[in-house]
């Protein structure tokens, strides 16, 4: 399943989960959400190898003109050497290679300008397309790390009074852990 769905399933399990008594906090299975997020980030590297893919089309295309282009002036060159074989129109044969080489190296040049504006255009919607699914990425987890905040107030108040350092050691922190983002607070 790709990114953009999974985090429509995200929101949807917000969207849909049981409020919680005279708040606008809802109650959200983790281990789903955490399931959620890891299956996205899995998705990531199926989006990288699309730009590779599209890296590699690039080269591919840049080859096949490279390779058109000296086929052409393979071309040019021996019709170059035909034509100077008769003596009568040796002016003549070296001035029309010229023109099919010049042509030739023209249609390549072309050819390849053609690829790389081609290749740069995808590259181009790929970019958009990866910042468009990273912004909703972290608009979905500022939502979650306000969700979890709320449901851990929530939760606190239910529990009733507590010491600041009970408070404290009863909030699960793991280093590099996703939701924890204490400077916004």
């Amino acid at each position: 399943m790709d990114l953009a769905a999974r985090l429509e399933q995200l929101e949807e399990l917000i969207r849909e989960a049981k409020s919680m008594p005279l708040s606008s906090s809802v109650l959200v299975n983790r281990e789903e959400v955490f399931e959620m997020i890891a299956e996205m980030q899995e998705s990531l590297p199926e989006e990288i190898k699309r730009a590779r893919w599209i890296v590699r089309d690039r080269e591919e295309l840049l080859g096949k003109a490279r390779e058109e282009g000296e086929r052409i002036v393979e071309q040019a060159h021996e019709e170059q050497l035909r034509m100077a074989r008769k003596e009568e129109i040796v002016a003549r044969a070296t001035t029309e290679a010229d023109r099919v080489v010049s042509e030739g190296e023209e249609r390549a040049r072309v050819m390849r300008s053609e690829a790389e504006d081609y290749v740069d255009a995808k590259l181009a919607q790929f970019e958009i397309s990866l910042r468009k699914i990273l912004e909703a990425s972290q608009a979905s987890t500022k939502s979650l790390n306000r969700t979890l905040d709320q449901v851990e107030v929530g939760r606190e108040r239910l529990r009733g009074p507590a010491t600041a350092a009970e408070a404290e050691f009863a909030r699960p922190r793991e280093e590099g852990q996703l939701f924890d983002e204490e400077e916004e607070r």
